[in-house]
């Protein structure tokens, strides 16, 4: 029997190896980018095209390779980094795997400039599916440039998987912030399809922080900072009151990379608790300095997770360190029990005594008197001024008439409104007694704050009122965007509101869509946008939450499976605005939201295509009961 386990070709175990370290363009851009990092640049570019599929280039001013090691780094687990294994637990760079550049080669077209700063050529390689097709000296600048093009082209499943290019440039600008945050004394700039997005000058932590998320970013960070024997902690905090709803402004950085900490982020989360609303989420930008033989790093391929030693000790220090920024900065409340008492006492009152107040008693008031002006001539006591006012009001009061007139004629005006009565009575009776019996039938019934019950002739139909309403809106916002005669409500004072650069950019391209929604804007910087109107469905507390979610649906691909760009908006504010489960709803809200449910296209399913309502007949009743 001949044997069936075989080894593999080069070129395949590359492409088996591409597929757990380049899982889309972002993978790429991170790997050319630490790499860049590694070779000491202090000067990188990052170029793409189409969102990473036709080009991602990478140029450095780094150290560069020799002829050698330019042929040698495309080979598999080829590195400079380690020699042996127990160099893994104390890695100070960022590539250390060996595998990045050979799974980039093997599914794409490479080509790569390098040159050493002693040496007076450099080497000009380019190869296509791990096969070097040429390797020629050229003259070069110092450093090295990658140049990656057509990514997948033989993997055309793998690059069906794609997502939209928003959703790809998205990920790969996650990836460029992560480098660039982690590395403020490097400058970084990024063009896509030759308009520039991002230039980074060399700076600090906070002015690079603020230089990529621009806004005002400046004045909602608060500096948190604590040195111990375990962990050096730098970096910012965001206010409460500029939380979202969102993640996207949260970073953890160890040793100068970016991780994903879920232990970690409940520890901040921890020291804001009471501060914030629910389900928002604060900004951190937080640097952390451990020995390297306490973290173990090589436990996920893309390298954003990483293992502590004392898990425990780094939450205490994390969490009392944002605690005690946030009630140094005034942001939080505090008890500080050493503080000067004296200093809730205003300087103008430190010297004076305090001044018993005096107690004033009239001796000569009498609360069961009927007439104090009378009993104080009794008495011979002369009466008090606000005792002469009383009087004067009694007096009034007592100078009407005499109560037998109040009853002259009852007993006539008694007997004809007696039979008014009856007559009245009789008529009303015969006249609505059936539309009392309707109006007291309930048409809708509200199960959970969830569900909505209406009755029909073959039994009933249960609503799913989120997402009735969610069918309802979206509708509405895509009738409103195709005919582009929406309605809007002009505003008061006009709401000025910050997004970070490349959210702005986004919100240029939906500029138009927006317009034709009933959105009015009055001016779009690269900071900020002015709106002066608003669709009449969306109040004014919900234009921001309304674009921020719809920033971070598109952003996310969460709409992404759509047939244009008004259906992705449309659907993105329908599940904003629709009303939550949990919302109580009265009887006519009820009524309303099922008959333009049943008014729609579509009225079966969301716009997610989940259903909306199912229907139980009478028999399907009687067989529950037959059991």
């Amino acid at each position: 029997m001949s044997s069936i386990i075989q080894l593999l070709p080069d070129h395949v175990a590359n492409q088996i190896a591409a597929g757990e370290v380049v899982q889309r363009p972002a993978s790429v851009v991170k790997e050319l980018l630490e790499n860049a990092v590694d070779a000491k640049a202090t000067d990188i570019k990052l170029i793409l095209k189409d969102a990473g599929k036709s080009l991602i280039q990478v140029i450095d001013n780094g150290v560069g390779m020799s002829v050698t090691d330019s042929r040698l780094c495309f080979e598999r687990h080829a590195t400079s980094k380690i020699r042996q294994a127990e160099d893994l637990f104390s890695l100070h760079t960022k590539g250390f795997r060996g595998e990045a550049l050979a799974s980039i080669a093997a599914i794409a077209h490479v080509e790569m400039k390098t040159k050493q700063e002693q040496e007076e050529l450099g080497i000009h390689i380019i190869i296509e599916g791990s096969k070097f097709v040429s390797q020629d000296p050229a003259v070069l600048p110092k450093g090295t440039s990658f140049a990656v093009k057509n990514l997948f082209f033989n993997i055309p499943a793998r690059r069906n998987f794609l997502k939209s290019e928003t959703v790809e440039q998205r990920h790969i600008v996650d990836e460029f912030q992560r480098v660039a945050m982690a590395h403020p004394n490097i400058h970084f700039t990024m063009y896509h399809n030759g308009s520039e997005m991002f230039n980074l000058p060399i700076s600090n932590f906070r002015q690079r922080i603020v230089n990529i998320f621009s806004g005002k970013t400046n004045e909602k960070l608060v500096p948190v900072s604590e040195e111990t024997e375990i962990l050096n902690l730098q970096g910012f905090v965001g206010k409460p009151e500029f939380s979202k709803k969102n993640r996207g402004e949260q970073f953890f950085f160890v040793n100068n990379r970016f991780i994903k900490s879920g232990y970690l982020h409940h520890a901040v989360m921890a020291a804001y608790d009471g501060l914030l609303k629910d389900g928002a989420q604060p900004s951190y930008f937080l640097y952390l300095d451990v020995p390297p033989h306490t973290i173990d790093i090589n436990i996920h391929p893309t390298k954003t997770e990483i293992k502590f030693d004392d898990e425990h000790a780094l939450y205490a220090i994390l969490r009392s360190s944002v605690k005690h920024s946030l009630g140094q900065f005034n942001v939080a409340p505090v008890l500080d029990f050493d503080r000067d008492p004296n200093l809730d006492t205003p300087y103008q009152y430190q010297n004076k005594e305090a001044e018993y107040p005096t107690i004033q008693v009239d001796s000569n008031y009498n609360p069961f008197a009927d007439n104090s002006q009378n009993f104080s001539e009794q008495n011979g006591v002369k009466s008090s001024k606000s005792f002469s006012s009383s009087s004067n009001y009694r007096k009034s009061e007592i100078s009407q008439p005499s109560w037998e007139s109040l009853y002259v004629g009852l007993k006539q005006n008694t007997q004809e409104i007696a039979e008014m009565t009856f007559e009245n009575d009789a008529v009303t009776s015969s006249l609505f007694e059936e539309n009392d019996i309707e109006q007291e039938v309930k048409r809708t019934y509200q199960i959970h704050k969830k569900y909505i019950v209406s009755p029909i002739k073959s039994g009933m139909v249960i609503i799913n009122q989120k997402r009735a309403h969610e069918r309802v809106l979206y509708e509405e916002f895509l009738t409103n965007m195709t005919v582009k005669q929406a309605s809007s409500q002009r505003l008061l004072f006009p709401l000025e509101l910050y997004f970070s650069s490349n959210e702005m950019d986004l919100l240029r391209e939906l500029q138009l869509s927006l317009e034709n929604l009933g959105f009015i804007f009055d001016s779009i910087t690269d900071e900020s946008m002015v709106v002066s109107g608003l669709p009449i469905t969306i109040s004014e507390s919900q234009a921001s939450i309304v674009l921020d979610d719809l920033l971070t649906d598109l952003q996310d691909g969460i709409v992404s499976n759509s047939f244009s760009e008004n259906d992705s908006i449309a659907k993105s504010m329908a599940k904003s605005l629709a009303v939550k489960t949990g919302t109580y709803l009265t009887e006519k809200e009820q009524e309303n939201l099922v008959h333009n449910l049943f008014g729609c296209k579509e009225p079966n399913v969301s716009p997610f295509q989940k259903p909306t309502f199912i229907t139980m007949s009478v028999e399907d009743l009687d067989k529950k009961f037959s059991l």
